[in-house]
């Protein structure tokens, strides 16, 4: 009786476990089902925080920091920094903007275009100058043929159809071939889409040397009649500066209908830089080297620079551009 007992009990025991295998191994299934989901979910997310992506975690604009960094960091621009902050803090906040922004920054060498084109960059991209997205493009180097146009559109496209939140930096401007930015017109434009490519969320900018000379005049014209040069405004420069862009036959905007058909939103004029200025760079180098700024120092290096107009020593020919090498050797 004991073993039948036992046995009924323990075949009923069992029959009880068989039982409750069925719905115990669904909810094991269904949960690890969940879990996995869960997992692939948090995975993809840790995906995008180790790889950079066309994602807000990568891409996400700080007005506060781009204006700290004109005000802090560029010198003696202060028609530049106004539009810069502007343009770009309006073009970012533009959820459905109706053409790429088109930046065109103008002024002698060492005055700070592409040292702004530096900040705009490391204020909208994580990874700043270093992200896969901004793209840097010099003439002379990577199309010095006119005939490459098939080539410089198709690099734009490839590039606006990975991240339509490029950013695009024409540098040498003025050395490109006559004509050939005109290829990327269509993309600079008021369309919605090209081939099913939007670029109305990227960034072009246009560095370049042209103009130079009507921006330094109007500047000389000023400090002649004795007046300050943060009186001057962008109305005294930008008709001069486009006219003389257009019609400068040695540059890559001559004739360009970016400027005849108005896709150039603006002409940023970069102003010659005074001696106070590169003081200023110099004590702000040190500081970014974690040196103690030195006032002596910084006057050493911009006494050794060279100056114009010659008799008065106004305005550096070079800007701040070779004031790194200098406090290499001042230091």
């Amino acid at each position: 009786m004991l073993n039948r007992w036992f046995y009924w009990t323990n075949g009923s025991a069992r029959s009880s476990v068989n039982f409750a295998i069925e719905p115990i191994s669904t909810t094991i299934a269904v949960g690890m089902a969940a879990a996995l989901t869960g997992i692939l979910a948090r995975y993809q997310n840790i995906f995008y925080y180790f790889h950079e992506c066309c994602r807000p975690e990568w891409i996400s604009f700080n007005k506060t920091g781009l204006r700290n960094d004109l005000d802090t960091k560029l010198f003696g621009q202060h028609i530049a920094s106004r539009i810069i902050l502007k343009a770009v803090s309006g073009f970012m906040s533009n959820e459905n903007p109706k053409k790429p922004l088109v930046l065109s920054l103008h002024g002698w060498t060492g005055t700070g275009k592409n040292f702004v084109s530096k900040l705009i960059a490391e204020n909208i991209y994580k990874e700043g100058m270093d992200s896969s997205f901004v793209h840097v493009f010099t003439s002379t180097l990577h199309f010095p043929h006119q005939s490459q146009k098939s080539q410089l559109q198709q690099w734009i496209k490839g590039n606006v159809t990975n991240c339509e939140r490029s950013m695009f930096i024409f540098d040498e401007m003025d050395k490109m071939h006559p004509g050939l930015i005109d290829s990327i017109k269509p993309y600079l434009d008021y369309y919605d889409k090209l081939d099913g490519v939007s670029y109305r969320k990227s960034i072009f900018i246009f560095l370049s040397n042209a103009g130079g000379e009507s921006i330094i005049q109007t500047v000389l014209d000023f400090w002649k009649q004795g007046r300050d040069r943060e009186e001057i405004e962008l109305k005294d420069l930008e008709t001069s500066l486009s006219l003389s862009v257009f019609n400068n036959n040695q540059s890559g905007f001559y004739r360009t209908n970016l400027i005849d058909k108005n896709l150039v939103d603006f002409f940023v004029p970069f102003l010659p830089l005074e001696y106070r200025h590169v003081v200023q760079c110099a004590m702000a180098e040190m500081k970014a080297r974690d040196i103690k700024p030195d006032q002596d120092v910084a006057d050493r290096v911009a006494r050794d620079l060279v100056y114009f107009p010659k008799s008065e020593r106004v305005f550096s020919v070079k800007g701040c551009k070779t004031i790194e090498s200098k406090l290499d050797y001042y230091t």
